[in-house]
């Protein structure tokens, strides 16, 4: 028996069960699910927080346990913890190159938070700024918490922006030298000194506009978090504006810009990607388990509405499958 949780409309979701695959096919290799990651963006706004037309699946990143594999896969063991990109249920079934084996040492509490590591990870195989240049992240929740520490970690200076003081503190605690409410335009400190890239990451037009007028000239202002509604009375004309006079470029930061495996010509890749963000994770990338609270599918719409009404601390979410399939 397979299960799974499920999102029934405004404000409702339950976990559900279901018959799971008889056998594991040809070049796949299925387990049992150790621990999946919610991400409150995608989850909350484009699922659990509207009106749906039938019941929906969410979810999209597990690290789960090998207990079978299929004719032909090689590279991979019973027993082995991998990630994959599947929903929030008790069992996986995936082709066997969709999966990303952790490496020794790192657990399956931490290897998942690499499929959010991997949201930013695309801009920084795209974008002209160079190591050592100052990088603005506006937004401190999940996706921009991890991208500060990437971009950290890969020799940037970087700055970040939230309004929650909750988030700024951990920031700070994590090793992020310079945090901030918004973006310090007036301050003399930094005058002289603007961004070469924004990663905007909260999704909320204000923070554009802000990020545009902190990037210097001809920096990028990416737009990694996803703008589900308008927060503000803003104008077109005011961020249009600082794009004119300050020769900004301003893109989509959607990780999908990339192909989900490499290429011939196109060695960047989503998977690559998560290669190493496993390992940077495996690697010390920063100290993640604090912020990381673990709760049971069975309490699929309390967690929810939980993390609807901001009641958690912790950034990272994750539901615990262990023994779900076992006690239910």
């Amino acid at each position: 028996m397979n299960y799974a949780v499920q999102i029934n409309g405004n404000r409702r979701a339950e976990l559900v069960s279901e018959a799971g695959p008889q056998r594991c096919e040809a070049g796949h290799v299925r387990g049992q699910s150790v621990y999946s990651l919610i991400s409150p963006g995608t989850e909350l706004m484009s699922g659990f927080m509207i009106e749906l037309q039938k019941p929906s699946r969410t979810g999209y990143a597990t690290v789960f346990r090998i207990d079978e594999m299929g004719e032909g896969v090689t590279g991979l063991e019973i027993g082995d913890h991998v990630l994959c990109m599947g929903p929030h249920q008790s069992s996986q079934h995936v082709q066997a190159g969709d999966v990303v084996k952790l490496p020794d040492g790192l657990s399956p509490d931490l290897g998942v938070l690499a499929r959010l590591l991997n949201v930013s990870m695309t801009t920084l195989m795209t974008t002209a700024a160079r190591p050592g240049e100052l990088v603005l992240v506006t937004g401190a929740g999940p996706v921009g918490f991890l991208a500060a520490h990437l971009f950290k970690r890969c020799g940037y200076e970087v700055m970040i922006c939230d309004p929650d003081a909750r988030r700024r503190e951990a920031a700070r605690a994590s090793g992020i030298e310079h945090v901030y409410a918004e973006p310090p335009l007036d301050d003399p400190e930094w005058s002289e000194r603007r961004a070469a890239l924004v990663l905007e990451c909260s999704g909320h037009e204000a923070a554009v506009l802000s990020g545009a007028k902190f990037a210097r000239l001809k920096g990028e202002v990416v737009l990694i978090g996803v703008p589900w509604k308008r927060r503000t009375e803003l104008f077109a004309q005011e961020l249009l504006s600082v794009i004119f006079f300050q020769y900004v470029v301003v893109r989509s930061g959607w990780e999908w810009e990339i192909p989900l495996h490499p290429g011939h010509f196109q060695p960047h890749s989503i998977f690559t990607d998560l290669h190493k963000g496993v390992r940077w994770l495996s690697e010390g990338l920063t100290d993640l388990s604090v912020l990381t609270r673990k709760v049971s599918p069975r309490d699929a719409n309390q967690v929810y509405n939980d993390i609807a009404d901001g009641k958690y601390p912790e950034l990272f979410i994750l539901f615990d499958w262990q023994g779900i399939a076992d006690t239910e």
